[in-house]
């Protein structure tokens, strides 16, 4: 049985924590919007390059056609007792015009390049504006750590 309760972590620790699930976590959920057909959410692979979250996927999906229509997005870590929410916007770049060390970063952590596959793919950047984390009620007050793209410790 997993132990749910949690002491409140200061922000500065929040901001710590939530940096280094950033750095090797493999999976993010991606929340975009249609402005017809709604919410579309799906999991991605990600990788974090101290900034801006990087992830990939077919230039045709509806992740893909959201975003170009739409770049505002909301990503999530998979955990539900440890909460990470990034929100921002949204930046592509088709699997040509990608910059190097951002794909060459992707390729190196999932052992799979886009670049060289068949079909087109975008890559999607996104930095985050607001950033919330929280593990259980006690800190659901102060949630935010990011607010306006700075971090708040």
């Amino acid at each position: 049985m997993q132990n749910t309760e949690f002491v409140r972590r200061p922000v500065a620790e929040r901001r710590r924590d939530s940096l280094e699930r950033l750095a090797t976590e493999r999976d993010i959920w991606v929340a975009t919007a249609h402005p017809d057909h709604g919410p579309h959410q799906v999991p991605l692979w990600f990788s974090w390059d101290g900034r801006a979250v990087w992830m990939c996927t077919g230039a045709a999906s509806a992740t893909a056609r959201n975003i170009r229509r739409e770049p505002r997005l909301r990503l999530s870590l998979p955990d539900t007792f440890d909460v990470l929410l990034l929100q921002g916007e949204a930046e592509c770049f088709t699997d040509q015009d990608v910059p190097a060390d951002a794909a060459d970063a992707f390729a190196g952590k999932f052992g799979w390049d886009p670049r060289t596959e068949d079909g087109p793919f975008l890559y999607v950047r996104a930095v985050p504006k607001t950033v919330r984390a929280w593990r259980g009620t006690p800190e659901l007050q102060g949630r935010v750590i990011m607010r306006d793209g700075t971090w708040l410790a």
